[in-house]
């Protein structure tokens, strides 16, 4: 693991929004999702099948679940599992999500249980600052839906009869494709019996001018602050081997040298003349 690895915690995903007209067209593959790891069956849909309803998704939302996914790594040192409500606009078929907040939820062994009180305390609040949005689903991250995310959804059609449901890959990288897919909930005969699937979203990213510019700036600042905090530590860790409160570690000191010498310097005049003065 290189320094910046060390150093670099935050997820990237890039998101090229229009700034004016017509929004970006970003399509989800219709073929069917891999059996997950394991051998466990797939809960995704085996044909491809037309949504139900037409979905906008303003990129304000992906920041989001990134930022909530990797806090948490960062805080538990692991991968950890999200999970978050997604808020918006519904007018027939055409859904637009355009903001989340962040569930509570307890483990029960393999299980995920939502706290309904939380979310009822948040809905709460979430109507007095957004009066005209309502709850349109949930998201969460992973590769491909579960058993687990089967179980989840169940839990959340309490709330909202027909909620969608949002996925971000954190380990995607491939540049031509955002990593996040939409899906809705279909019931399909499986063994003769009625069982709930999930059939993959198309959707479009959708963004205002404003909204663009605002998300560029929160996702530069929060960025810089993480770098912040990871220099910070390699800071408090060089000073504490240099104060004899820490043995020496070689490798770690050179990949901070490493680091240190990937700046540039600042040691011009004109540098100076604007420092100083």
């Amino acid at each position: 693991m290189t320094s910046a690895d060390r150093i670099d915690f935050e997820m990237e995903v890039e998101v090229e929004s229009a700034s004016s007209g017509p929004a970006v067209d970003a399509p989800n593959p219709t073929s069917p999702a891999p059996a997950t790891p394991g051998g466990a069956k797939s809960v995704v849909v085996t044909t491809a099948t037309s949504g139900s309803v037409t979905v906008s998704l303003h990129p304000l939302v992906i920041m989001n679940v990134s930022e909530h996914w990797t806090r948490l790594r960062a805080q538990e040192g692991s991968p950890q599992t999200v999970v978050g409500a997604l808020i918006g606009k519904q007018k027939g078929r055409n859904i637009e999500v355009m903001n989340s907040f962040e569930l509570v939820f307890s483990a029960i062994g393999e299980d995920i249980i939502i706290d309904r009180e939380y979310y009822n305390l948040k809905e709460e609040q979430f109507k007095q600052v957004f009066s005209d949005m309502d709850f349109l689903g949930w998201y969460t991250t992973g590769e491909t839906p579960t058993e687990r995310d089967i179980a989840v959804h169940r839990q959340i059609c309490d709330i909202n009869e027909c909620p969608v449901m949002l996925m971000l890959n954190p380990a995607g990288r491939d540049g031509e494709q955002l990593p996040v897919v939409l899906y809705e909930s279909v019931i399909d005969v499986v063994n003769g019996r009625a069982t709930m699937l999930l059939a993959p979203l198309t959707y479009t990213l959708a963004a205002e001018e404003a909204e663009r510019i605002g998300v560029d700036h929160v996702a530069r600042r929060s960025a810089i602050k993480m770098l912040v905090s990871r220099v910070r530590a390699v800071l408090a860790t060089v000073r504490a081997i240099r104060d004899g409160n820490l043995p020496p570690r070689p490798a770690l000191l050179r990949e901070a040298r490493a680091l240190s010498n990937r700046l540039p310097l600042l040691t011009s005049q004109q540098f100076r003349t604007h420092f100083y003065n």
